[in-house]
């Protein structure tokens, strides 16, 4: 049961309760997390819930930790959300320990209140996002919900730069192409690559049925092997796709917990309007494509991952593991 507290202004409050984790873990569980690694963890303590990093589940060979730390922000993005919707807002204290890495958020509940409108939209949208890495329809997508985007990632104190023009995509997939080329001659990476493919309904990983056709020469971005299977005759991808590249003014865990928030909340925000969306690591993957990226793009701060956004045919969430196994 909740435990009552006192506010500083003197209005009744709840500590969170198992309920409330519980709550907070079925959305955490549903964040994006590169191969489908899902490296989260929630637990209890002192009223709060507490987001963590699963060591045993982070990819060897990202950036110190990158990416598990992104699905991470993420997965609190989620839980966020999920207090929220059910009239318990979260005060968010990230990275509240530099001395303990693993740990990722801690959530206390502030004052009770409805959800906003915005907030309900957005929580609507976590059981229905997923990553689509078919090709999209040319459709270009509407201006407003452009803005709806950018305003999305400014939200986090984030920014996304939504790559306008052949030169620009050009640029950019000079740049993943070669990230790409580098991560396929790493032995070590493929490897690893290899251990989250499956071809059947594991609880995790990426199965082969949801990754991308194999590749073609005129395809303008690059896409992981998961699958062996080629795509429907007159389905290429589209000659300019929109894609973002999503970005903070820092690179510590703190920014980059940060940039995990402010992803999803970009992707819920796709998802709500009728987007698809999915996401390329690769030129994030390699520092000097990253380093690359960046100057591209004219920023001081760093990018984080790219997202690729369109109208696709429907498909299905990958699956998770079951809410007990993320429990600590």
């Amino acid at each position: 049961m909740n435990r009552p507290t006192i506010s500083a202004t003197g209005v009744a409050v709840v500590a969170y309760d198992e309920s409330d984790l519980r709550h907070a873990a079925e959305a955490g569980i549903r964040a994006p997390s590169l191969h489908n690694s899902q490296p989260w963890l929630f637990g209890l303590r002192d009223g709060a819930v507490e987001i963590r990093i699963d060591p045993r589940r982070q990819f060897g060979t990202g950036r110190s930790g990158w990416a598990a730390r992104l699905a991470c922000g993420a997965a609190l993005y989620n839980a966020r959300l999920a207090l929220a919707a059910a009239g318990h807002p979260p005060v968010v204290d990230a990275h509240p320990d530099p001395a303990d890495r693993d740990l990722v958020a801690r959530l206390t509940p502030a004052e009770p209140r409805p959800p906003t409108y915005a907030e309900a939209e957005l929580y609507d949208a976590v059981a229905r996002r997923y990553s689509n890495r078919g090709p999209f329809w040319p459709a270009p997508v509407p201006a407003e919900v452009r803005r709806a985007l950018l305003a999305a990632a400014r939200d986090e104190v984030a920014w996304l730069d939504l790559l306008v023009g052949a030169t620009a995509l050009a640029a950019v997939s000079e740049i993943a192409y070669s990230a790409d080329r580098v991560l396929r001659r790493d032995a070590r990476y493929q490897a690893e690559l290899a251990t989250w493919t499956h071809a059947d309904q594991a609880p995790d990983g990426v199965p082969a049925q949801a990754g991308a056709p194999l590749p073609e020469p005129q395809d303008l971005l690059p896409q992981r092997l998961f699958t062996d299977r080629r795509r429907v005759p007159g389905r290429d991808y589209e000659p300019e796709p929109l894609v973002g590249v999503l970005g903070v003014t820092g690179d510590r865990p703190a920014d980059q917990i940060r940039a995990g928030q402010a992803m999803q909340k970009v992707l819920l925000t796709a998802t709500a309007a009728g987007l698809d969306t999915s996401m390329i690591s690769q030129p994030i993957e390699v520092p000097a494509a990253r380093e690359q990226l960046r100057r591209s793009l004219g920023r001081s701060g760093s990018p984080q991952i790219l997202i690729r956004f369109g109208y696709g045919t429907p498909g299905h969430p990958t699956r998770r593991r079951e809410v007990a196994d993320v429990l600590i």
